[in-house]
């Protein structure tokens, strides 16, 4: 297949979606990033430095080079209509129009569209536009919420009652942030992530991942964007059972169904983050794209020509046969600058070792004459594959310890003892 192809974005996620695509020869690369990856400008033919919401210079780049598809990475361009453009233009596009992609980028929305069409797995919430709104809504509420603003926040804007604040910190916040927030229940459970390809009309699930928000070993510290994840050999997750999984199933195919109904018909990549609690899978969030990291857990899994997916998924006509994916387990361990979240530091050089096996992803990382130096965000990270988990965590923790410099990451990703806690957390709600 000669086939050139846009990637916007410069994070891990957009790496693990170019090396996905340079497996097949007949694929050209072409890149649009803020900042130089050098993973991906490594295989990309021609790269744009360029802010991921400047449409009018990602149309006029993918025109002049008469690219065939673009695979959009980050939620932001995806706000700001850059599907709609590129499409305009006669460039089809994996990812979803600025309308479709409200399921992420508008959470209002999103709740709303749930409850419209009585898609399960909907939390009850409050939607409020007033800071003393909320505070009386807050106030009055017998439990604890989660405060979650409306609009994009990079994944780490929400506040949770009970864990981060009490319910004068949920008010000030409230304030802080100008009153836009959905003010949900609470739910208590283990999360799992369930992303799929989708067509528009068809969706093909992709293994389940289980990613760690926090920063700091055995689950405490500030919220972030990611510090690894994991997936199973069987594509499940041990505190998911089969009926938990086809409900997900079933709620990330009924909201499909609802966007398609709302004249919004969606395509690309479905994100489901779902709380697994005793009533059964509840829907956390959904995003419009691959998350970060679990997009390096999936597509370092992937068997099939993702260029080919890619053009099913434009042309509307997706089916389970074209995706396959190894049945591996994976472990990924992000590696962050001393400080992060809070106060990274930065401009620190960085020494690679022997990483053995691991694959490796590069993410917010500056390169100067060979030397990597860190950034003020998720550095880069390890993917370890193997039969068992235990195998591929070994992978990824030998590669991660043989970093050297002023970053640090969990060591407790992916092992047995942590996915033991998840198990029996599990049982002790149900």
């Amino acid at each position: 297949m000669d086939m050139k192809v846009l990637v916007v974005g410069g994070g891990g996620r957009e790496h693990a979606i170019t090396r996905a695509l340079s497996c097949n020869s007949g694929v050209r690369i072409f890149s649009v990033m803020a900042r130089r990856n050098p993973g991906i400008a490594r295989v990309a033919e021609r790269v744009l430095i360029e802010k991921e919401t400047n449409t009018p210079k990602i149309v006029k780049f993918a025109t002049e080079n008469g690219l065939d598809a673009a695979v959009i990475g980050p939620e932001a361009p995806l706000e700001a209509g850059i599907v709609d453009h590129l499409e305009a233009a006669g460039i089809p596009c994996m990812g979803p129009t600025r309308a479709a992609a409200r399921i992420e980028t508008d959470k209002a929305f999103c709740r709303r569209l749930m409850e419209r069409h009585g898609i399960a797995g909907c939390p009850e919430y409050h939607v409020c536009h007033d800071p003393e709104e909320a505070r009386r809504f807050i106030e009055a509420y017998d439990g604890d919420l989660a405060i979650k603003p409306i609009g994009l926040t990079g994944g780490k804007g929400v506040r949770i009652m009970g864990e981060h604040v009490d319910a004068a910190g949920a008010v000030e916040y409230v304030r802080q942030i100008g009153g836009d927030v959905v003010l949900e229940e609470r739910l208590l459970g283990e999360e799992f992530t369930l992303q799929a390809f989708v067509d528009g009309e068809h969706l093909v699930p992709m293994p389940l991942v289980q990613d760690h928000k926090r920063a700091y070993e055995g689950d405490v510290g500030p919220n972030t964007g990611g510090m690894g994840s994991y997936s199973m050999s069987d594509h499940m997750l041990p505190f998911v059972s089969r009926s938990d999984y086809e409900k997900a199933l079933r709620i990330m195919e009924d909201t499909v169904a609802a966007m398609r109904e709302e004249g919004a018909p969606y395509r690309g990549i479905l994100y489901g983050q779902f709380m697994n609690t005793r009533e059964g899978p509840k829907v956390i969030e959904f995003n419009a794209r691959f998350g970060d990291p679990e997009a390096m857990n999936v597509l370092s899994l992937l068997e099939s020509d993702f260029a080919d997916i890619i053009t099913r998924i434009t042309q509307g006509n997706l089916a389970p046969s074209d995706v396959r994916f190894a049945h591996n387990a994976t472990v990924c361990k992000y590696l962050v600058p001393e400080g992060y979240p809070e106060a990274p530091v930065a401009h620190q050089p960085l020494t690679l070792g022997d990483y053995g096996d691991a694959l490796l992803y590069y993410a917010n990382v500056e390169e100067r004459n060979g030397t990597l130096y860190t950034l003020t965000s998720r550095t880069l990270a390890f993917v370890g594959r193997g039969a068992t988990l235990e195998e591929a965590e070994a992978i990824a923790e030998k590669a991660a310890s043989s970093v050297s410099g002023r970053i640090f990451y969990r060591r407790d990703i992916g092992t047995r003892d942590t996915l033991e806690k998840r198990c029996l957390h599990m049982k002790e709600i149900a």
